[in-house]
């Protein structure tokens, strides 16, 4: 017999607490991109994924205000391809170098639509154990049998995928290009090597690297110059774009089929024009200044200095292990004036809580300077 509802909620959060896995909704005022009003007062914000600072450029701002309506009322399918879908469609394809994209209304809705239509049981996905929850949801949701190689361990990957082969089926290489909880990147060039020897599909979430690697910003596929090699491009419009959405770009037919056979697109209420309209702006920011992608370089550089070691992505992580100290620490150095989240199981292995430190373009120097002297000399890096 079940307990009543509200015991069985007390109880489990009780358990979360004395782990220091208890998580609550921390209420924030943004007064910019680099500052949040928390508890009455402005302190720097190092939790936010806006890497170019284009959530709040005046363009993108000035283009979510001009557009109409508001909400987008049904789903695309139902109630009609609004024109700002293709204007920012077309214009992700043109920036991606592919024939086509197809817009989400997240980045997880992405995933979980886009994996289960392209495997099924009887199919292999293999993929990096440290892939992002919405890859690892998706996966077990697609029913295919998943195959997990240790983190960028190219060697153990071309097993799997050997295994895979042998065994039949369709089999999907599945990993992110820049890694969420840990900043480090993986190896597209040899992944696409292992891709073609096996003829698996090769699927990369480039969600953390769009706008930040490549010469172009196109993302982990470019930096490497594998971008022939990627079957499925996807990515999100909540990062260094600055909006809110999810998107996969690829063929044609990749477009096509995903709009008959994507769950998470079918039945879901598509976004909002205007938010359709803000991310497009902030793509042609992207594309015509190279400004903040200059900005995010040389913070990027100093923070290397700092480090002692290469800061390749605009994510950085203080291990901590233990994960009520983590929360402890966070809370101290949000008192010192700045938010830098703990990050703790199931986003990360247990015993493995870190700070995670997001940079942006936005940050002037003075905040990286409070960074040095509160995170790094302080605790190390």
């Amino acid at each position: 017999m079940n307990p009543p509802l509200k015991q069985f909620c007390t109880a489990s959060l009780a358990e979360l607490d004395a782990e220091g896995l208890l998580r609550r909704l921390r209420e924030v005022a943004p007064s910019c991109g680099r500052v949040l009003r928390i508890g009455g007062r402005e302190v720097l914000n190092f939790a936010s994924n806006d890497y170019l600072g284009l959530a709040f450029h005046p363009r993108t701002l000035a283009a979510a205000r001009e557009a109409a309506p508001s909400g987008a009322s049904a789903s695309r399918l139902l109630g009609g391809n609004h024109p700002a879908y293709a204007e920012l469609e077309g214009a992700l394809a043109r920036f991606k170098r592919t024939e086509a994209a197809l817009v989400f209304s997240s980045g997880y809705s992405a995933a979980i639509g886009t994996i289960p239509a392209l495997v099924g049981r009887g199919d292999s996905i293999v993929m990096d154990k440290l892939c992002h929850a919405c890859l690892v949801d998706a996966a077990r949701l697609s029913g295919a049998t998943m195959r997990v190689f240790p983190h960028n361990n190219v060697a153990r990957c071309g097993e799997l995928l050997a295994a895979c082969a042998a065994k039949g089926g369709r089999t999907l290489l599945l990993t992110e290009s820049v890694f969420s909880m840990d900043g480090d990147l993986a190896p597209l060039d040899r992944l696409a090597e292992l891709k073609h020897r096996y003829g698996a599909w090769f699927m990369v979430d480039e969600a953390h690297a769009t706008g930040v690697l490549g010469a172009t910003g196109r993302g982990g596929a470019e930096h490497f110059g594998v971008e022939d090699d990627v079957d499925v491009a996807m990515g999100t419009l909540s990062k260094a774009l600055g909006s809110v959405g999810g998107f996969v770009a690829g063929a044609h037919e990749l477009r096509d089929y995903l709009v008959n056979r994507a769950r998470s697109l079918i039945f879901s209420t598509g976004l909002p024009p205007a938010v359709c309209r803000a991310a497009t702006a902030a793509l042609r920011v992207l594309e015509e200044d190279p400004a903040p992608r200059r900005r995010l370089r040389e913070t990027l550089a100093r923070v290397s200095t700092a480090l002692g070691r290469e800061a390749s992505a605009p994510i950085v992580t203080v291990a901590v292990g233990d994960e009520r100290k983590a929360v402890a620490l966070a809370e101290e150095l949000l008192a010192r004036g700045g938010w830098t989240p703990a990050v703790r199981y199931p986003a990360v292995s247990r015993g493995k809580a870190r700070l995670r430190i997001s940079l942006s373009a936005s940050h002037t120097d003075a905040d990286l300077d409070w960074l040095e002297r509160e995170v790094y000399r302080a605790f190390g890096a």
